[in-house]
């Protein structure tokens, strides 16, 4: 009897392989379409406020920021009721798309090469790249889930996590004065032009 189970489940070992080279390779397939459209948005975007219209639906697309910010928000985040919650999904998803927007000039294109990618448990994936934007090479991680759509779930720059960096500051503003002071510091953060 044990010697057919162990039999059964050496013959499963090559389909559940599959599932996984194919789930990794459906990811991958995603991440670098997302890349691409982002790339040629900022190739033929005439000005910044066309660049943003065209890489926000990506972004909205591409990126779990419900995720991203229960993440950032951390063990406070348990604490929020329903509508801060959403409120804070709005407001953080407004901040990270400028952010990101703002690193890109019209007209100017990055070059993305691609690396291996890594998955450091089930269901995650991790795709590092190097990116040679203005002369400058910077290393990129990016990190989806299946759980939510093979979507991106934290981006880490030169080693910085996104979600690590701003919860550092969420954590702060929550001891300082709970929702309510995270709510204000987003709201701050995304009212206050950004400098380029």
């Amino acid at each position: 009897m044990k010697f057919r189970v162990l039999l059964l489940l050496l013959n499963l070992l090559p389909l559940l392989s599959e599932r996984v080279s194919a789930n990794v390779a459906e990811a991958e397939v995603r991440l670098k379409k997302a890349v691409g459209e982002v790339v040629t948005a900022a190739e033929h975007a005439p000005s910044s406020a066309a660049l943003t219209a065209s890489v926000r639906p990506i972004l909205l697309e591409n990126i779990s920021f419900e995720t991203m910010t229960r993440r950032a928000i951390g063990p406070g985040w348990r604490q929020f009721t329903p509508d801060q919650q959403k409120e804070a999904v709005r407001l953080f998803t407004s901040l990270v798309i400028r952010s990101y927007i703002g690193k890109f000039t019209p007209g100017e294109v990055p070059v993305v090469t691609f690396k291996a990618t890594s998955s450091p448990a089930p269901g995650r994936i991790e795709t590092p790249t190097s990116l040679l934007y203005k002369g400058s090479h910077y290393d990129v991680t990016y990190r989806q889930e299946e759980s939510v759509g093979w979507r991106m779930t934290d981006v880490v720059i030169e080693g910085v996590s996104l979600i690590a960096n701003y919860r550092t500051q969420f954590d702060a503003r929550f001891k300082e004065g709970g929702a309510d002071a995270v709510l204000g510091s987003l709201t701050r953060s995304v009212e206050t032009p950004q400098s380029r």
